[in-house]
């Protein structure tokens, strides 16, 4: 009998097909004693697995590139934190095996890290696959993952972790569902990179019985359990149509009326480039460029070394726009030589433009390196700086582009409440804002982006978020300056609209959802959208403003 799940849609297009599950996660080792004359050889043992596992995570991360490879990169360095091999060394020298010591140390780091309520709590699923990957070594068995299969399926797991989401094969993974997770979740982000539909944050999904035949709707988030003949009729007819439209839209962003507004991709490196071109992306909105410090977390890149990757990126897009963010380090994303180690609370200590500025060599090296790229470049080059909080901050950086010589417009990020309230004051120091609505609902609804059971706050639906994107768009339109969306609110086609009936001057995302993007706006005129905009801030819930979305835009 048919019946109907809902999650949280993550990754545009539809998936019919058998449920597989994700290989079991490595069982407990058990806690036998080790004895004192077998501590060096047991330390021996952690070290190597510790060592494979980074390695293979490396290895993984340069087949995937792009986004994915930035982070699987962060879970190598996850893997040696020379503080979790301390106690690990610690718990062997007072009897633990190898594999014992390495399970205890890694869940006493987990459980104060969800038990801190940090944002570093979002790293949890994260911690868990590395610490499977290295008992799974120690103990000589297969490493948990992605289940083997000639015949393609539908993926289910609790959650997935960037290790096997970064390498699923999409001509057999038709599409995936899992239990926790969030929209701006890593699966969610390499979902939408691969172009594979995906649900997250569906309860019960587990239950799900190996071989039920299920269909996955990555827009609505809702998931049909053995659908009917018609249902999966409907389902295929509308994939189908979806599909033909796509094929039928090329060009540059504009409404119906030719409104234009600018498609850009995000990316996370060189490796990315090819895929925004392909999609017809007009520029890039968001060029993270963490993967160039992640490589060694000790110290940072060199000039030299930046130079050749910013180039790589600018030389593909001749005439376009390259809005480049500087290194965003903190948080979710250490960096030994520039993340403080002993902060309570690192999502609202020392992160962004923050670490930067008590680091200002870090930051005029990437200014002059991104100088130096663009040299004899017909790009138009732009730079910006995350996590601003206040007018203080944009000019200090506004210095920092000027003292580099960097010939280029330099903006503002909005990711955090202040900066859109006071949008037009940080204006006069830069001369753009782009809006992280990730980052920018989770200050908002102090709802950590990567847990699951807080991710009706992180719906970039929710009206509280659009009224802040209209403030700073409001803004920018008040001082003749432009305002984008780099966000993953840009990939959601009836949003995207809405942003644009907001004022939003630019849209920028995963290059796999600029197509779907292209064709929604392309159906409606700039004052449609408008209305839309305006329907959706008059609701009180995320549902309810895309249902009021939905409803002018259908003409309802």
């Amino acid at each position: 009998m048919e019946t109907t799940l809902r999650g949280v849609g993550v990754s545009h297009g539809v998936a019919i097909g058998e449920v597989r599950h994700m290989g079991t996660a490595v069982l407990e080792p058990p806690a036998k004693q080790n004895p004192a004359q077998d501590t060096e050889r047991e330390q021996g043992r952690a070290h190597q697995a510790v060592k494979a596992v980074s390695a293979d995570l490396i290895a993984r991360g340069n087949l995937a590139g792009g986004e994915a490879q930035a982070v699987l990169e962060a879970q190598a360095m996850m893997a040696q934190d020379p503080e979790l091999m301390a106690d690990v060394e610690r718990r062997i020298a007072v009897g633990s095996t190898a594999e014992r010591a390495v399970y205890d140390a890694f869940a006493s780091y987990r459980a104060l890290l969800a038990g801190a309520g940090e944002y570093l709590a979002g790293r949890v699923a994260d911690l868990d696959d590395v610490r499977n990957r290295i008992v799974a070594r120690l103990l000589g068995v297969p490493m948990p993952g992605v289940p083997d299969s000639d015949e393609p399926y539908v993926l289910i797991a609790r959650d997935l972790a960037p290790a096997d989401t970064a390498l699923l094969d999409p001509t057999l993974v038709l599409g995936f569902v899992t239990e926790e997770g969030g929209p701006t979740s890593h699966s969610a982000i390499l979902a939408r990179a691969l172009g594979v539909p995906a649900v997250v944050a569906l309860p019960g999904a587990g239950e799900l019985a190996e071989g039920t035949l299920i269909a996955v709707d990555g827009s609505s988030g809702e998931v049909f359990v053995e659908p009917s003949d018609e249902k999966r009729a409907v389902l295929e007819r509308a994939a189908a149509e979806r599909k033909a439209a796509l094929t039928a839209s090329s060009g540059p962003g504009t409404t119906s009326d030719g409104h234009k507004v600018p498609l850009l991709a995000n990316i996370g490196g060189p490796g990315d480039v090819s895929a925004a071109l392909a999609a017809g992306a007009e520029g890039v909105g968001l060029f993270r460029t963490e993967f160039l410090f992640l490589d060694d977390s000790e110290q940072a890149p060199s000039e030299e070394k930046q130079i050749e990757a910013y180039r790589q990126v600018l030389n593909a897009f001749p005439e376009g726009r390259v809005v480049v963010r500087v290194l965003d380090a903190g948080a979710d994303k250490p960096l030994q030589f520039l993340t403080p180690a002993d902060e309570p609370n690192p999502a609202l200590g020392v992160r962004g433009l923050r670490s930067l500025l008590d680091h200002p060599e870090v930051l005029q090296t990437q200014l002059t390196a991104l100088a130096r790229a663009a040299e004899g470049l017909p790009v138009h080059l732009e730079v910006m700086a995350p996590m601003v909080a206040d007018r203080i901050d944009a000019r200090a950086f506004a210095e920092a582009c000027r003292a580099a010589g960097l010939r280029a417009k330099y903006g503002a990020m909005v990711e955090i409440p202040s900066a859109a309230l006071r949008a037009r004051s940080i204006l006069r120091e830069v001369e753009f804002l782009s809006l992280g609505t990730n980052d920018l609902a989770q200050y908002t609804f102090a709802a950590d982006r990567q847990v699951g059971a807080v991710s009706r706050l992180q719906d970039p639906w929710q009206p509280a978020l659009l009224d802040l994107v209209a403030l700073a768009a409001e803004a920018a339109k008040a001082e003749g300056k432009g305002c984008g969306v780099c966000g993953e609110a840009a990939s959601d086609p009836l949003l995207a609209c809405v942003l644009t009936g907001l004022g939003v001057t630019s849209l920028s995302m995963g290059a796999a959802a600029i197509p779907y993007v292209r064709a929604a706006l392309a159906t409606y005129t700039l004052a449609q959208c408008e209305r839309a905009a305006a329907a959706a801030r008059a609701t009180d819930t995320a549902d309810e403003a895309r249902t009021a979305a939905q409803g002018v835009l259908s003409g309802e």
